[in-house]
C-alpha cells in the first residue's frame, strides 16, 4: 500500500470541504480536481476515512458532469486497455449489482451477437452492493469460463470467428478499482463509481466501439450519453431495461436513448416492433428466490442461482421457445440494430433468431466455456 502522506492528506481534506458543507454552499470540483481526488483513492494515497467522505459527499450534493467525467478519467487511466484485432465492438455494461428480482439473460448475448458477426464483451464483479444479486461473473463460473481472463487474452477471443465475445472481471482490467469493493460495501448506498465504471474502456475495436448499457431512473441516459461522448464511444445506447439491464420489458413499449454520429436521440419502441409476443415482463427466478434479498443469500443459495439462471440461457441458446428467448431475441436484436448492422427490427431479430436456431450461438458460447 502506498503511503498516506501529509500532502495528500491535505489535497483530500480541500477537496472535502469544497464539497461535504451542506446542501446550499457546497461547491462542485473541476474536471481536474476529481480526477485528481479519485487517483489519490485508487493509489491508496488518500485515507479510507477521507476517500469515504468524498464519495459519499459527491453524491449527497449531487455529482455534476464534469465531476463523473474527472472520477471516470482516472479510472480510465487505471484500466488495462487493448486494442481488439476486429474493426468494431460491442462494449455491454449490465449491472454490476447483478439481478434479484429476475433471470438475466443479458450473460447470454455477446455470445448470440458473436454468432451473428458482431464482437462483444461483457464486464464485472463476482459480486457487489447495495443489490448484490446474480452477476454475470457468478453465472459464467457456473458454466466452467474463465472469469480471471486478462484484456489481452479477452482481446485475441473476440478476434477469434469462432469465439467472438468475452467476459472480463474489474479484478482483471483495473485491480486498483476491485481494491475498493470492501471500503463500497461499508458506504452501504451507491456512489459515483456504480455509475461510471462500466465505462473503463477496457476493450476497444480497430475502427469503432460501442457502448450499450441500461437503466432505471430517467436522471441517467443524459449521464451515459455525455460519457460515452466524453471519452471517445463511437456511438452508444442507453435503454430502460428490466433491473437497469440491457434487455427491457417484454410486455411494454421502451425507453431507448442513441448517441450516433455525436447527436442524441429518444423514442419508444416495442416487443412486437421485433416480433416479441409475451405475457411476462421478464424470464422469472425459480420459485425458491422469491422474495429473497441478495445481501442475505449464503454462498450455496448463490451458487444455486447462478446454475438455475445458467440452464436456463442454455435452454434458450439450444433454441427452446418461452420468455428467455424471447428476452435473449430482443436484447440483442435491439444491439444489432443500433450498431446498424440489420435494415430494420425485423431484419435484426431474423438474424438473431437464425443465429440461435442454427445452433451458432450455442457454439459460440460453449467455445469459451472450453476455450
Amino acid at each position: 500500500m502506498s503511503s498516506i502522506d501529509n500532502a495528500n492528506e491535505v489535497a483530500m481534506r480541500k477537496v472535502i470541504q469544497r464539497i461535504a458543507t451542506g446542501p446550499e454552499l457546497s461547491k462542485d470540483l473541476s474536471v481536474e480536481q476529481a480526477e485528481e481526488a479519485m487517483q489519490l483513492v485508487l493509489n491508496q494515497q488518500a485515507d479510507p476515512v477521507q476517500a469515504a467522505i468524498f464519495l459519499i459527499a459527491l453524491r449527497m450534493k449531487r455529482e455534476t458532469d464534469d465531476e463523473n467525467i474527472g472520477v471516470l478519467q482516472a479510472i480510465r487511466q487505471s484500466t488495462r486497455r487493448c486494442v481488439v484485432e476486429t474493426d468494431e465492438v460491442v462494449d455491454l455494461f449490465d449491472p454490476y449489482n447483478g439481478y434479484i428480482r429476475s433471470a438475466p439473460m443479458s450473460p447470454f448475448i455477446p455470445a448470440v451477437l458473436a454468432a451473428c458477426g458482431l464482437a462483444c464483451f461483457s464486464h464485472g464483479v463476482e459480486r457487489a452492493g447495495p443489490k448484490y444479486g446474480v452477476t454475470h461473473e457468478e453465472i459464467l463460473i457456473a458454466a466452467g469460463v474463465d472469469v480471471a481472463m486478462s484484456p489481452e487474452g479477452a482481446a485475441l477471443n473476440l478476434a477469434k470467428a469462432d469465439m467472438g465475445w468475452a467476459y472480463l472481471s474489474q479484478t482483471q482490467f483495473c485491480p486498483q478499482l476491485a481494491d475498493l469493493s470492501a471500503l463500497r460495501h461499508k458506504m452501504v448506498k451507491r456512489s459515483v463509481l456504480t455509475t461510471v465504471e462500466g465505462l473503463a474502456g477496457a476493450l476497444v475495436g480497430r475502427k469503432q466501439t460501442h457502448l450499450v448499457t441500461g437503466y432505471v431512473h430517467k436522471a441517467y441516459p443524459p449521464i451515459y450519453l455525455g460519457l460515452a461522448k466524453a471519452v471517445g464511444y463511437d456511438s452508444a445506447m442507453a435503454l430502460r431495461g428490466v433491473e437497469g439491464g440491457v434487455v427491457p420489458t417484454l410486455r411494454q413499449p421502451a425507453k431507448v436513448h442513441q448517441l450516433l454520429a455525436g447527436q442524441s436521440t429518444q423514442f419508444e419502441m416495442t416487443p412486437s416492433d421485433f416480433g416479441i409476443q409475451q405475457e411476462q415482463r421478464a424470464v422469472s427466478l425459480p420459485s425458491q428466490f422469491d422474495g429473497v434479498e441478495g445481501v442475505d443469500m449464503s454462498v450455496e443459495q448463490r451458487q444455486d442461482l447462478a446454475h438455475s439462471v445458467l440452464e436456463i440461457g442454455l435452454q434458450a441458446l439450444s433454441g427452446e421457445q418461452g420468455v428467455a428467448r424471447g428476452a435473449l431475441v430482443y436484447g440483442a436484436a435491439l444491439i444489432l440494430w443500433h450498431c446498424q448492422k440489420a435494415t430494420d427490427y425485423k431484419d435484426a431479430a431474423d438474424q438473431v433468431t437464425k443465429a440461435i436456431d442454427s445452433g451458432t450461438a450455442l457454439s459460440h458460447f460453449s467455445a469459451l466455456q472450453h476455450g
